[in-house]
């Protein structure tokens, strides 16, 4: 049976801190919802109601483009072994870049990424469990490797290009930032 809390308790925080993956879901006020898988260990916990996250460099830059016009997130976990559940966090987010103060402070709770592009700060407005009953079972094996290949191989210099010549518009062509 599902549960709704207003923050995440002890055993949630611990569920979460297990999960090798997560998904967030974004969307503006018109164009396309998106939902993107998140790895690598770059969630943290900062305290019952908020989370951060770093987001690092990819195929698109939907969520920076949402969040500019509509700051609500979902962040989803899914359990993929042992006990059954998924988890979503619903909240409101900002963003973060590197000369920012808030993400200088926060990256020091991350391993170092030259690909590294934003944090993403959420607020927690309702944390929700359902059973993930339908969920399969799945055994982790281990993290690619391909991102950090590539970024380590551009450099930070060619890793910003990238961002100049491929992350600038969204699949709908907002802008991002």
């Amino acid at each position: 049976m599902g549960k709704q809390l207003n923050e995440l308790n002890p055993a949630l925080q611990n569920f979460i801190e297990d999960q090798k993956i997560f998904f967030v879901g974004t969307a503006r006020g018109k164009g396309s919802v998106n939902v993107s898988p998140k790895g690598m260990d770059t969630f943290r916990i900062i305290d019952n109601k908020k989370i951060i996250w770093l987001n690092l460099t990819g195929s698109g830059n939907e969520t920076a483009a949402h969040l500019l016009e509509n700051d609500r997130m979902t962040i989803m976990f899914c359990s993929f072994e042992e006990m059954p559940l998924i988890l979503r966090l619903y909240g409101n987010a900002k963003i973060y870049h590197e000369n920012d103060q808030e993400y200088v402070a926060y990256s020091s709770l991350f391993d170092k990424h030259i690909g590294a592009r934003q944090i993403i700060e959420m607020d927690i407005n309702l944390v929700q469990s359902s059973c993930g009953y339908a969920v399969p079972f799945m055994e982790f094996k281990e993290e690619r490797t391909q991102l950090a290949e590539s970024d380590n191989k551009k450099g930070r210099k060619g890793v910003r290009k990238y961002w100049k010549d491929k992350n600038t518009k969204s699949i709908d062509g907002f802008n991002t930032i």
